[in-house]
């Protein structure tokens, strides 16, 4: 029986040229300061397809959990020192997706994201037990509201996102982010 994560997909479009400082800024800031409050900081990664975006994934146990990281994190010492940098790097950091899923493994590869907007929920059923096996992380949207609105996520939309699947398409809108490893 796996256990069930609530995990952050989350897609920064930065200003042009401003990746490499956010990414140094998070991997020397971000990380502990995350870990240190309760929050699994999974990959970063490069989206090798637009050179201004940055993708990063976190975890919580639960959905209180989440919102009681997320108060320590953003209303502490390590934000509070740090996030006019970070967000001087940031055109936009409001395209999350909230997930329920196995969470991740650490990855030390590029890595291919699908991220699917199935009209069927039994026929989307079906093609992951034909393409999808455990290793590709299957996660769906989570449902519950939003409670920590500081940090807006995707709502209203409900996705399918798995890790290093299959090259074909599925046959419902989606989109495949290639990654590569900070």
């Amino acid at each position: 029986m796996s256990v069930s994560r609530i995990v952050e997909l989350r897609r920064y479009t930065l200003h042009p040229g401003a990746r490499d400082t956010l990414i140094e800024l998070f991997e020397r800031e971000f990380v502990t300061g995350q870990e240190a409050v309760g929050i699994a900081v999974g990959g970063r990664f490069r989206d090798l397809d637009d050179p201004d975006r940055f993708v990063w994934l976190r975890s919580f146990p639960d959905m209180a959990s989440r919102r009681r990281s997320l108060e320590a994190f953003y209303g502490g010492p390590v934000w509070r020192r740090h996030r006019d940098a970070a967000n001087a790097t940031m055109l936009d950091s409001d395209d999350v997706f909230l997930l329920r899923g196995p969470g991740f493994a650490a990855v030390d590869a590029d890595v291919a994201v699908s991220v699917c907007h199935p009209q069927d929920a039994a026929a989307f059923d079906a093609y992951a037990a034909q393409h999808l096996d455990p290793s590709h992380a299957l996660h769906r949207t989570e449902h519950a509201p939003n409670d920590f609105p500081a940090l807006p996520v995707r709502a209203g939309e409900d996705v399918r996102v798995w890790f290093n699947g299959p090259a074909e398409a599925p046959p419902w809108p989606s989109e495949r982010l290639r990654l590569a490893r900070v």
